[in-house]
């Protein structure tokens, strides 16, 4: 085994204890229904024997016949126990490991080089993660089965009968190395079947969202053709699997049959006195329990074999998992803690001024030496700047498009990584705990996501909980309601993903209404009226000004005339962060 598929065990046997009692409850209930099957093998084969050799009435056989009932009764009960503790314990897994994926997920900063794309990371949090249902549901409790009832059988029916046993205990134990042979080539099929599914996943995912521009390139049918010749591949990969799958049961049919051929073949030549290998008579009590037992000797092994291919699809998809999103941690991040991977976790809940009970009021913002880079540090966007926006400032950063206007507006927001220090009231960004930070310092970027639902539900996503007032008077304040207001259902009118069937400028005010749900006391906005026409960016900006009294307001703007509307203005140039006089021509754009 090599070193990969050594962690991936060592990471699914991490993860029983998550199953809790329901998993032990799995695996003891068919080890109890084992021991039950001894007593009911060995029950009938006394009855049988007795009606048939002493011709014992049925009315004394009554009880003992009412003791297998029972006994079936009882197996039949621990199987249906065993298989929903399995099916339980395994959900319990699975909700913890894609808890556990989705807060680490959201903990990176959305920024960071390393993160996965969309439709590869929603396919190792859902279809991966559900492979290892298979595991822990069934694979599981055979292992222990396979592991446990087979030696137990023949050890139970070596003192009876030493020819019996031994051929048992021989025979048995070459069953799971054939298989093991077998599991190798399934395991290698199975990581690359697991590798083409996350990669048509992720290839679907990214052709679907631009299927816009596709559609405009004359692309779409060349796409579509692509994706059509990855599925059959994965058709093609499946197949193999089930083929490597299938000679593992061959395998293991094989031998059972020939144990259980090999015990029908002894008892049936001892009673016709062919073959005396006893010290005494074989009874045919004793001859009809091998017979009875031996089926059910290799039935672990069966049960195992069935789900053997589950070990193999829960390690491919432990490593696709970690291929895709890393090493699986150990736990959830609790809410509101910063990951190691980046600054950016789960916001609280609830985003009420009463549900975050933090101190209120304008933050001041201190740079000190900051030096901004691009992601693959290939150019320096900033180089040690200084700067300080005292409490409730109203500050324009301008400059042309890229150049880094939206990077330093991230850094400030920690969700950009940076050198030097920036610190709000005094207090370094790194100490801020992530739930207060979210808290008190809200942003806008140039790109809103609208998300598919209601001009309501959009808006409302600022602050759960907002009343139906709070949402439509956020609309007037960002000029939403004019034109929500010609819809046929207002703000129940419902949007598409991505916004789709909104203009950029009012999928912008819509963003901007989910400002004025938030009371922080930081606001950083990104070109908020980038796509407004000059008469409704005066609008808006006067909303946004009487709104962001007694808050510290930074906007990125190219605009002379949104600068001008603001108390300071500096100027990118140069690497440098330059202090301006105020615009004395609205309405101009910097070059």
């Amino acid at each position: 085994m090599t070193d990969t598929g050594r962690r991936n065990s060592r990471t699914l046997s991490g993860l029983r204890h998550q199953g809790g009692p329901a998993l032990w409850l799995a695996i003891g209930a068919p080890l109890l229904g084992g021991a039950l099957l001894v007593w009911q093998a060995w029950t009938l084969a006394d009855i049988l024997g007795r009606s048939i050799e002493g011709g014992v009435p049925l009315a004394t056989l009554a009880p003992g016949i009412l003791l297998i009932l029972a006994l079936l009764l009882a197996r039949a009960a621990l199987g249906a126990i065993g298989e929903r503790a399995g099916t339980t314990a395994a959900e319990a897994i699975k909700l913890h490991v894609r808890a556990t994926l989705f807060s680490h997920l959201l903990a990176r900063s959305p920024r960071a080089a390393e993160q996965p794309q969309s439709g590869a990371a929603s396919a190792a949090i859902i279809d991966q993660v559900d492979a290892l249902d298979g595991f822990f549901a069934r694979y599981l409790p055979a292992m222990v089965q396979a592991t446990i009832l087979p030696v137990a059988f023949g050890a139970i029916i070596l003192p009876l009968d030493w020819l019996a046993g031994l051929l048992f205990l021989v025979t048995a134990p070459l069953i799971p190395v054939f298989m093991a042979l077998a599991g190798w080539g399934a395991q290698i099929a199975t990581d690359r079947q697991a590798r083409a599914l996350s990669l048509l996943s992720g290839r679907f995912a990214d052709r679907l969202r631009g299927l816009l521009t596709l559609k405009l390139f004359g692309r779409a049918d060349d796409e579509t053709a692509g994706i059509v010749a990855a599925s059959d591949e994965l058709r093609r990969r499946t197949l193999r699997v089930l083929r490597i799958a299938f000679l593992s049961s061959a395998v293991l049919e094989f031998f059972a049959a020939l144990g259980v051929a090999g015990v029908a073949l002894y008892v049936g030549l001892t009673f016709i006195d062919y073959l005396q290998l006893r010290a005494t008579p074989l009874s045919l009590e004793l001859g009809l329990f091998l017979l009875l037992m031996a089926p059910e000797v290799y039935s672990p092994l069966r049960l195992l074999a069935a789900h053997y291919h589950d070990r193999a699809a829960a390690k491919a998809a432990i490593a696709e998992i970690e291929a895709q999103l890393g090493v699986l941690p150990s736990s959830p991040l609790p809410l509101g803690e910063r990951s190691t991977e980046g600054p950016l976790t789960r916001p609280s809940a609830d985003l009420s001024p009463k549900g975050r009970g933090e101190e209120r009021g304008p933050l001041a913002v201190t740079v000190a030496g900051l030096t901004l880079r691009t992601p693959d540090s290939a150019r320096i966007i900033l180089a040690d700047t200084d700067l300080h926006i005292p409490r409730g400032e109203h500050v324009a950063i301008l400059g042309p498009s890229g150049i880094g206007k939206s990077t330093l507006l991230e850094a400030i927001a920690r969700l950009r990584a940076h050198e030097g220090g920036i610190a709000l009231d005094q207090r370094p960004l790194v100490e801020w705990p992530e739930a207060e930070l979210r808290a008190r310092v809200t942003m806008l970027g140039q790109r809103p996501r609208i998300f598919a639902g209601s001009l309501a539900d959009n808006i409302g996503l600022a602050r759960p909980g907002a009343s139906r007032a709070e949402i439509s008077r956020a609309a007037e304040l960002a000029q939403v309601a004019p034109f929500a207001d010609a819809l046929p259902e207002g703000l129940d009118t419902l949007l598409g993903e991505g916004g789709l069937g909104l203009s950029g400028g009012q999928a912008q005010r819509i963003a901007l209404a989910r400002i004025y749900l938030r009371d922080a006391g930081l606001i950083l906005l990104d070109e908020p009226t980038a796509h407004l026409d000059a008469e409704l960016e005066q609008a808006v900006l006067g909303d946004l000004k009487r709104y962001a009294r007694g808050r510290t307001l930074i906007i990125a703007t190219h605009s002379l005339a949104v600068a001008s509307r603001m108390d300071k203005a500096w100027r990118i140039a140069g690497e440098r962060l330059l202090p301006m006089p105020m615009p004395a021509h609205k309405g101009r754009s910097v070059a």
